[in-house]
């Protein structure tokens, strides 16, 4: 069974492509097979994994415009376990191309559907914007991840793309859930992140992931190598964030790899130790 989460906030320079990367490249460290869908036409989850979007010749422009197939613009990358479907500036006209299109919401999900067998996990990164794509990519998944920033904007916007999500739950996919919401670039030096933390959890309270994202030199200049910052420096703290979040997702939707009954406590157990 395969679970497709976006990666969404209107809100710029919130961590989003960082996430989307180090999610994705964290499932497929756990050897779950993942893919990496580049949805903004800014292209940077494409260059940050070693591609330059300037030789990409097929990106998802072409599934949710000429309905080509996905399996022939799929790439691999270098992490195991890890594909990507590439962005290109193209993306940015699609939307205008998408105007008069019947079901034109829908493209994406058409375009996974065809694919959707192959994976365990599809990460989608999305644009900067509430615009058709983002709409596109909410529409075709089954829950959004949404990265809130340790700052002091941290809350403007949310509630715009609250507001969407319940949309697009109403009118076109009743099945989307809320994954979470995760905090990014905490610095635990800082009295605002602390304060942010502790604001963001007060108001959304088990919405909010229990993992924490802190800035992280690795994390920053991973992209620079063209590489997930747990292929660039497994060790560092960002890589193990990214891996915690991975776990805590799939304990959330209890995919994790031990068998149900190691799960199970026996009674006697507890009384001996």
């Amino acid at each position: 069974m395969c679970k497709v989460i976006a990666i969404a906030n209107q809100k710029g320079g919130v961590g989003k492509t960082t996430t989307a990367i180090n999610l994705a490249a964290s499932l497929a460290i756990l050897e779950h097979k993942t893919l990496l869908i580049d949805a903004d036409p800014q292209a940077n989850a494409t260059s940050g994994i070693g591609l330059d979007p300037r030789n990409i010749r097929t990106s998802i422009y072409e599934c949710i415009i000429n309905e080509a197939e996905p399996k022939d613009i799929i790439l691999s990358t270098s992490t195991p376990n890890m594909d990507i479907i590439p962005a290109h500036i193209d993306l940015v006209g699609a939307e205008i191309e998408m105007i008069n299109m019947l079901n034109r919401e829908h493209m994406m999900r058409n375009a996974i559907a065809k694919i959707r067998d192959q994976y365990e996990f599809i990460i989608i990164d999305c644009s900067p914007s509430l615009g058709l794509i983002t709409v596109n990519s909410l529409t075709a998944a089954d829950s959004v991840i949404i990265p809130v920033q340790c700052e002091y904007f941290a809350l403007e916007g949310l509630g715009k793309l609250l507001n969407t999500i319940k949309i697009v739950q109403s009118r076109l996919n009743p099945e989307l859930e809320i994954e979470g919401i995760l905090l990014t670039m905490y610095d635990s030096r800082l009295r605002l992140s602390n304060q942010v933390v502790e604001e963001v959890k007060t108001h959304f309270q088990q919405m909010v992931f229990d993992t924490i994202i802190q800035r992280n030199i690795r994390l920053g200049e991973a992209p620079s190598f063209g590489l997930s910052v747990i292929m660039h420096d497994a060790s560092s703290s960002g890589a193990i964030n990214y891996l915690n979040l991975a776990r805590e997702i799939l304990q959330k939707n209890d995919l994790t790899r031990i068998p149900i009954s190691d799960k199970i406590v026996d009674d006697l157990d507890v009384r001996n130790n």
